[in-house]
């Protein structure tokens, strides 16, 4: 795939076939992957690819500690509380999403049944969890985000698709327990990578993006 088409096609996807993905496709893309930009070439990143057994054992678990209402707890915080016009743009994408899934803003049902769908990775068939060293420092949070995009735009030219989200590591113990990442590591973000399902309606979502001209400033020239 173009890169430029790439670049303007992908979009979070949420729901997947149960189709499972080869493992040497996921090798493929890991190793396109890993030559993303990196901050003085630390390459802080690395990999845990959870599927099968061991991505139902995680699911199993972060869906009991969400049904018992226990915090999360992330190795690397994320802000949400938005305001203004980063709000606005929050706020506009859930209701698109929940207006296609059927879910009004009354139905408490659907509304925590799809809260559980992200606890349990929207259901792929796999995900790629990224982690770096303690060591490294906060610094190494963007290599992590840069790489992220990389690896969700090279699934593309394999006809996957991915959803970078945090809901699915939100209990690190959790992941801790079931893949061995040990405690001397941060556990930054994941993405879920399967073939999508494009009759599920989230995957029908269109995010809208500010134009470059409303948030650019041009000096010099």
């Amino acid at each position: 795939m173009d890169l430029v088409e790439a670049i303007k096609a992908r979009k979070s996807i949420r729901g997947y076939k149960p189709d499972p993905v080869p493992k040497n496709v996921l090798e493929e893309i890991l190793e396109i992957a890993v030559h993303a930009p990196s901050s003085m070439n630390t390459q802080p990143w690395e990999f845990t690819i959870i599927a099968g057994d061991v991505m139902e054992k995680i699911k199993q678990a972060n869906i009991e500690k969400f049904n018992a209402a226990e915090l999360p707890r992330m190795d690397v915080p994320r802000g949400e509380k938005y305001t203004d016009e980063y709000r606005e743009r929050q706020v506009a994408l859930a209701v698109q999403l929940f207006k296609l899934m059927g879910i009004t803003r009354e139905d408490k049902e659907k509304r925590t049944e799809w809260m559980r769908k992200g606890f349990r990775f929207f259901d792929a068939p796999a995900a790629i969890i990224i982690s770096m060293d303690k060591s490294v420092g906060s610094g190494g949070e963007f290599d992590c985000g840069v790489i992220s995009q990389t690896i969700a735009l090279t699934a593309l030219n394999y006809g996957l698709g991915t959803c970078i989200q945090g809901q699915g590591i939100m209990y690190p113990g959790v992941v801790r327990k079931f893949t061995g990442i040990p405690e001397s590591k941060l556990i930054v973000i994941c993405l879920t990578i399967g073939y999508p399902d494009w009759d599920f309606p989230a995957n029908k979502v269109q995010a809208e993006r500010e134009p470059s001209e409303n948030i650019t400033t041009w000096c010099g020239m």
